[in-house]
């Protein structure tokens, strides 16, 4: 009997997002293997107006669209510490990014850090050079240097879609047979 996985490809985008630095990360998966395709930060500077930091942002992601042509995007969902006015920031440049793939109908789930590291690391409390890691040794890349934290944090959230995709699928699909019963 053949894997669900073995013939299916699919290219979902991560995403980790702030004002400052934003991490992205595009992974695929064909049949059981993933792959890291691209990874990276988008940085802005805190001189420059607020409007002109998101459009860079959007304007970034709408770019990786175009290249890699996902079928869904993962990002990270907004974490409230202390600091209001950074989870605000961090509001609107999820925003941008939400925008982005809502103009492009790209299918868009989001995790909590907590789903993400248990996800990766097997463990909701990972810190995060562990998740730096087990990011590489998933994805097969080079253990030097590791992916900066922003990059491996939205190869991560990748990561947690991804492999989290046919197990919802399967149980989407049971749901329906089970109400057909």
């Amino acid at each position: 009997m053949r894997s669900y996985l073995e013939n299916r490809s699919v290219i979902v985008i991560g995403i980790d997002p702030g004002i400052s630095n934003t991490g992205y990360g595009v992974v695929e998966r064909r049949g059981a293997q993933l792959l890291a395709l691209d990874g990276g930060v988008i940085v802005t500077s805190p001189d420059t107006p607020l409007e002109l930091r998101l459009a860079s942002i959007a304007r970034r992601v709408a770019e990786l669209i175009d290249e890699h042509d996902p079928a869904e995007m993962a990002i990270e969902s907004i974490y409230f510490g202390k600091n209001a006015e950074t989870a605000f920031l961090v509001g609107q440049a999820r925003g941008v990014v939400l925008a982005e793939a809502g103009r492009r109908r790209i299918p868009v789930a989001s995790y909590t850090p907590q789903q993400i590291k248990l996800a990766v690391c097997g463990s909701g409390g990972a810190e995060k050079d562990q998740v730096q890691r087990m990011v590489g040794a998933l994805l097969n890349l080079p253990p030097d240097p590791l992916p900066p934290d922003h990059a491996a944090d939205a190869l991560a959230v990748g990561v947690c879609h991804i492999n989290g995709t046919p197990l919802a699928a399967a149980v989407a699909n049971a749901a329906v047979v089970g109400n057909r019963a």
